[in-house]
């Protein structure tokens, strides 16, 4: 069994950060209170080049709530809003970052700062203004069901893709993640980097989890001959409940009917959040 897990770093690609904030092995910002600890973190891809002459946007000292001095993009990732000032995104999108910004749906462009993270879960509560968003409410019975429809809303490779936020459909494929994991839900809808921290939807609207990973395909097919199809990975939404509780967040919950797809997505849109760290 340990054997096993110790591939697991190597079948994972990059946590779904669109970018190399992450690195390989070193800490989380000494100013940022951790839950648990020993999530190891994992490669990220890196963020498209600059044109010649393009220059990269501002970033702020860390923990600041505002941007100072030049910095760039290392990484993006998606983040929602879950209470009035509060955001939830992946541990993972934040770590090591020296300011964190985030883009409304309106198009403002905002200082975020970390309050709390829990590299075990691999989620992080960040302070936003309050005009961010409206927030986006739980499920209220975490029943959820092998082959349940869900959907994904985020903001996937970054500078490649639409500038807006991205919408895809699948279902609950497993209720435990790799190796077994019991914190996490494997799902079919498709994901990249860029959508880590995004919400993970029933046909509800409501928030089931956090997406937070995929299978690395080419690995795979490297060790088995085979390629995997649509191998993601989501933290479960009880986990996110529970983090956000330990933190004194108390969210919204709902049961709400079905709907399409497209209505699931027009009721996430005013509370997701493009989300880029600076170095």
């Amino acid at each position: 069994m340990q054997r096993n897990l110790a591939l697991i770093p190597a079948l994972l690609l990059g946590l779904l950060a669109g970018g190399d904030a992450l690195g390989q092995g070193k800490p989380p910002p000494s100013n940022v209170p951790e839950a648990r600890s020993g999530f190891p973190p994992l490669p990220t891809s890196k963020p498209p080049a600059l044109a010649p002459g393009q220059q990269a946007g501002p970033a702020g000292k860390p923990g600041a709530p505002q941007g100072g001095g030049t910095g760039r993009m290392v990484s993006s990732g998606t983040g929602f809003v879950v209470a009035p000032g509060r955001a939830l995104t992946n541990a993972h999108v934040v770590e090591r970052c020296q300011a964190v910004r985030v883009r409304t749906a309106a198009g403002t462009d905002v200082a975020a700062r970390v309050l709390r993270a829990d590299r075990g879960r691999d989620l992080a509560l960040l302070e936003v203004p309050a005009e961010a968003g409206p927030p986006l409410a739980f499920r209220r019975q975490m029943n959820i069901r092998r082959g349940e429809g869900v959907v994904t809303y985020g903001f996937p490779l970054a500078g490649m893709l639409s500038s807006g936020p991205t919408l895809t459909t699948g279902e609950v494929s497993a209720l435990a993640g790799l190796a077994d994991d019991q914190r996490q839900f494997q799902i079919s809808a498709p994901v990249q980097p860029g959508n880590s921290g995004g919400p993970l939807l029933d046909l509800g609207g409501n928030v089931v989890g956090v997406i937070v990973s995929k299978l690395n395909a080419a690995r795979v097919a490297q060790r088995t001959g085979d390629i995997p199809q649509n191998v993601n990975f989501a933290v479960k939404g009880n986990e996110a409940l529970d983090f956000l509780r330990e933190a004194g967040v108390t969210p919204t919950l709902r049961d709400t009917p079905p709907r399409t797809a497209a209505e699931v997505g027009e009721t996430a849109h005013n509370s997701v959040l493009f989300m880029r760290c600076m170095g």
